[in-house]
């Protein structure tokens, strides 16, 4: 291995007028390894290889791995985790970007990564010799992390040396046009799954793209302030800032709560509410009191009952009035997968429809479906990708199915989802912090604790129980007073502060019960078995021993292992 240095000098002026040398050097290596198993040159390669090519694309024939730009994870993370997506290079730039643009997609994208079934690797091209590059003077961050992209991609095809190509897929119009003027092998994500002919696939692609505006279509909405002016109107007390809340009844009302507020600014029609989505943090502008409004004592479920929208302002409203306003920005969104149903549809062969959310403070959701014949009749999820001004909805994309209307498991995954209960399986980090299954208390375990063995102790649980998590006490002491004694399981025992177990317990913070199914806290191994009390087997506790007088006064306490 040989290593090279970079290095840059910043001189800095501190405030009692010192003049700093800061210097920061960069350390750049040749023996980080390519990931490909085809590579002859690289010696020191990852366990977890690129293992083969990704499959042959009628748009891009050659043998080819992929590597993806930042935007294409950003907005397109729905279709990575599909299982078509295999022998992808992430690059340490575009990982660093996202991670610091969006931390619940780094996550997604860091269980892809994870899943070594998916042949996803990571190239550290910020530390690579050959791949790095200084940031020039004036250079944006975003044109920079752009550039390093396409110098990691031009030199992946030169160092495989046409065994293979690797094909760049951006989301970004300029960037793509600068990789294929550098011969960059180079199309867009919908243009290649295009090639696959994969219908699933293709549905879950985002609309992202349609950021830009139908200037054929009137717009439905008013348009949003640009963050800039937001931020001065916030700052000079001319806007509110506020969280959204849809009401439930009516789909052309809501309120933001605004802090330091008496009451919520009420929102009335659809251009006041101006494309808010329940929990999206908003700018506000407050309305003149000649305005104020009370709420319409309505229930309209959607834009089919128009002649209620439009008789909205005729229907008898209560004296008491509240401070109304108008949306005029999105500040945060909090988008999120919704669980529903896809709307019954009277065209044949359509491939455009709308999504009903379970949720009903969310809006229908516009998607492109090819798979309506497969679909119609199940329980689906739908991510949003944008809402333009002139669409009556927003609009989103399909992600998955999780099965027919009606059957329990296809139910219960909605309930668990729309409630964000987490439901996966223990991660192996976790079940790493686990004892042996063949775990028995030891002599050590006996230190420091008190023995209840020979007390007749029982649990209040039904029969057949496996999570016994307490159980109790009672007997007569020789001064008329009674003994009472409550024990809990010791899970701190197994479970240690700041653990990945403690951290997933912490998340899930209890046991969730549904029809015929069971979300545990912690792993099977100590809720049903190594901190379970069951009856006849040694098992570890912390107790809290009372002793009463027979009208139930505690006399004294004791807490102990």
């Amino acid at each position: 291995m040989t290593m090279k240095v970079t290095s840059k000098t910043f001189i800095r002026k501190t405030k009692r007028g010192n003049i700093l040398k800061i210097v920061r050097e960069h350390y750049l290596r040749d023996d980080i390894g390519c990931g490909s198993k085809i590579c002859k040159k690289c010696k020191h390669n990852s366990e977890r290889p690129l293992v083969k090519h990704q499959s042959i694309n009628t748009d891009f024939q050659d043998k080819h791995y992929l590597l993806v730009d930042t935007n294409v994870v950003l907005h397109q993370i729905d279709a990575l985790e599909d299982e078509t997506l295999k022998n992808v290079i992430i690059l340490q730039t575009v990982l660093e970007e996202v991670k610091h643009l969006s931390h619940s997609v780094y996550k997604r994208l860091m269980d892809i990564i994870g899943n070594y079934s998916r042949s996803f690797y990571v190239f550290v091209n910020v530390y690579h010799r050959d791949t790095y590059v200084e940031r020039v003077r004036g250079e944006s961050p975003n044109d920079y992390n752009d550039r390093m992209i396409r110098v990691a991609a031009l030199w992946y095809n030169k160092h495989l040396d046409d065994k293979i190509k690797v094909l760049l897929l951006s989301s970004d119009e300029a960037s793509k046009a600068k990789a294929i003027n550098e011969g960059i092998p180079t199309m867009s994500l919908e243009q290649y799954v295009s090639g696959l002919n994969n219908v699933t696939l293709t549905d879950k692609l985002s609309n992202h793209s349609c950021m830009v505006e139908e200037t054929s279509k009137e717009p439905i909405f008013p348009p949003h302030l640009t963050p800039a002016k937001i931020h001065q109107g916030i700052k000079a007390g001319k806007l509110m800032q506020g969280t959204f809340f849809a009401s439930v009844d009516n789909f052309l009302e809501g309120n933001v709560f605004v802090e330091g507020q008496e009451k919520n600014i009420l929102l009335q029609g659809r251009e006041n509410l101006n494309r808010a989505i329940n929990g999206d943090i908003v700018a506000i502008q407050m309305l003149p009191e000649s305005q104020w409004s009370a709420p319409a004592n309505l229930v309209i479920a959607d834009y089919d009952d128009l002649d209620l929208e439009n008789n909205l302002n005729t229907v008898e409203k209560p004296k008491e009035k509240y401070p109304t306003g108008q949306v005029v920005g999105i500040i945060r969104k909090k988008w999120r997968q919704y669980c529903g149903i896809i709307q019954h549809s009277l065209v044949d062969n359509a491939t455009r429809h709308l999504f009903v959310p379970a949720e009903k403070k969310i809006p229908k959701i516009r998607i492109e479906t090819r798979q309506y014949d497969k679909l119609k009749d199940q329980r689906v999820i739908v991510s949003i990708d944008t809402w333009p001004r002139t669409s009556r909805y927003p609009l989103g994309h399909f992600v998955r199915s999780l099965g027919k209307i009606g059957e329990r498991e296809a139910e219960n995954e909605v309930i668990l989802l729309e409630h964000d209960v987490p439901h996966s399986k223990f991660s192996d980090e976790v079940l790493g912090c686990l004892p042996k299954e063949t775990w028995t208390i030891s002599a050590a375990d006996f230190v420091g604790r008190k023995d209840f063995r020979d007390l007749d102790i029982c649990s209040v649980d039904p029969p057949g129980c496996t999570d016994i998590d307490d159980a109790l006490h009672c007997m007569p002491l020789d001064n008329g007073n009674f003994q009472v004694g409550v024990h809990i399981a010791d899970v701190t025992h197994f479970v240690k502060p700041g653990t990945a177990i403690d951290l997933e317990a912490s998340q899930r913070a209890t046991t969730v019960y549904l029809t015929g199914r069971r979300i545990d806290m912690v792993p099977g191994l100590l809720s049903s078995n190594l901190c379970s009390l069951r009856g006849g087997e040694e098992r570890l506790a912390f107790s809290c021993v009372w002793e009463m007088t027979p009208n139930a006064d505690i006399v004294n306490s004791t807490y102990t292992k």
